[in-house]
């Protein structure tokens, strides 16, 4: 298993950025989706909320949801706006990067409202982007918190564009919802009932909530 790690200062991989059209006409398209798909999975480590404190993101590098090969960490600000950025020095820093077939983030903010724009992180990475949800997004209520800071419209537009919200059943257990950027809906679709080896929460993502937690706190508790 590769150690935790920061971000390391070489250069980025980064892919010329596309318009939106583009982006669309140049998603990902999978011949078939192999058992040993490799997946990033994201979640953020337990912070203080409204501190403006560093929180660890940890990203497990799993195939499907059976092997973990790999641990990446980096940090961002609560309630900042640097998660996209991040996230895209993440992927392309690693040694990884060319092995990636899809990122799945537990959410679309981190670090409370520190929300990513998943449509920048596949024009920067080339790496298709799936969002997992729980519990079907309360909108009303994030806009509602999101008018607090003074750049609301942009973090809201951020969301807005993470696209259509879909149900996913999982297992016959009680379904999760998911957004999507630079792949088909059938192949995430796939994708995820792949890796939701061991509960309905996909096994790349359950795996980062625990290690971030545990790191954190010195022991994991509750639920991805």
């Amino acid at each position: 298993m590769e150690n935790l790690k920061e971000n390391q200062k070489r250069p980025k991989k980064l892919l010329k950025r596309k318009s939106e059209s583009e982006g669309l006409k140049n998603i990902k398209r999978f011949r078939s989706i192999k058992p040993e798909i490799r997946i990033l999975g994201v979640d953020d480590a337990p912070f203080v909320p409204h501190s403006g404190e560093q929180v660890m993101l940890i990203g497990t590098l799993f195939r499907a949801g059976n092997w973990l090969d790999g641990v990446l960490r980096t940090y961002i600000t609560v309630d900042g706006t640097d998660a996209t950025e991040s996230l895209i020095a993440l992927v392309n820093d690693s040694r990884h990067w060319e092995q990636l077939g899809v990122m799945m983030l537990d959410g679309i903010t981190f670090g409370g409202f520190n929300v990513v724009n998943i449509q920048e992180i596949f024009q920067n990475t080339g790496v298709p982007v799936i969002v997992i949800m729980r519990k079907y997004p309360d909108l009303p209520r994030i806009k509602k918190a999101l008018m607090n800071f003074p750049d609301w419209e942009e973090r809201w537009d951020h969301i807005l564009q993470a696209g259509e919200i879909f149900e996913v059943p999982i297992h016959g257990k009680e379904p999760i919802y998911m957004q999507i950027c630079g792949l088909r809906e059938q192949d995430a679709r796939k994708i995820v009932e792949l890796s939701a080896t061991r509960s309905a929460i996909p096994e790349p993502i359950r795996v980062a909530h625990i290690i971030a937690a545990g790191v954190t706190t010195g022991e994991s508790r509750g639920n991805a």
